[in-house]
């Protein structure tokens, strides 16, 4: 039976490029497959980077509960993590991995207890944060000042979290996290 791996961040933290890493140590970690009301996009599949839902279908699925954590991002745009999916890949003996938002992230620690082992990815400052975002060149300022004051709400839920690693030197923080999730897994 496999483990979890909570990751929460705020956008910026760094917290997709340390997961990618781990994803390539020999963890047998797998990406917990997320569920989304939108549209595939390119050569996107169900069931491999998104089980794709209609807005009706996942309201359904809310209304049943077999969400362990989802959001309403826009009007009819959700996201979450289907509990049948989640219990598939345990079942397989893979360690699943999430990259979800704080108030995820502390809803599946809930449901999971001692088998997740939850991990916030903190920048070193909110002005660091600021500069890595807009060092990306991908957003307008106003996206980034609305990143920055959700980054600051994020930041308030850190203590929720089994483990903190502070992101100011990328290399640190990966073996910092490495470390972490070997030492979790073997327990």
């Amino acid at each position: 039976m496999g483990k979890l791996i909570i990751f929460s961040a705020p956008s910026g933290s760094g917290k997709s490029t340390i997961i990618n890493y781990l994803l390539k140590q020999n963890l047998n970690l797998a990406f917990s497959i997320s569920a989304t009301s939108r549209a595939p996009r390119g050569t996107e599949k169900n069931g491999v980077e998104y089980f794709f839902l209609t807005p009706e279908e996942f309201r359904q699925r809310i209304t049943n509960d077999e969400f362990l954590e989802y959001e309403e991002v826009y009007q009819d745009r959700f996201y979450g993590t289907l509990k049948a999916q989640v219990e598939k890949q345990l079942a397989e003996g893979q360690n699943v991995i999430f990259d979800v938002d704080v108030v995820g992230g502390c809803n599946i620690k809930k449901y999971y207890g001692e088998r997740a082992l939850s991990v916030f990815i903190q920048p070193p400052s909110v002005e660091e944060l600021r500069r890595r975002l807009n060092g990306r060149g991908t957003d307008a300022p106003e996206v980034i000042e609305s990143r920055i004051a959700k980054a600051e709400f994020e930041l308030g839920y850190a203590d929720k979290f089994d483990v903190v690693i502070i992101n100011d030197e990328l290399d640190k923080a990966q073996s910092d996290a490495l470390e972490t999730i070997s030492n979790f897994l073997k327990k």
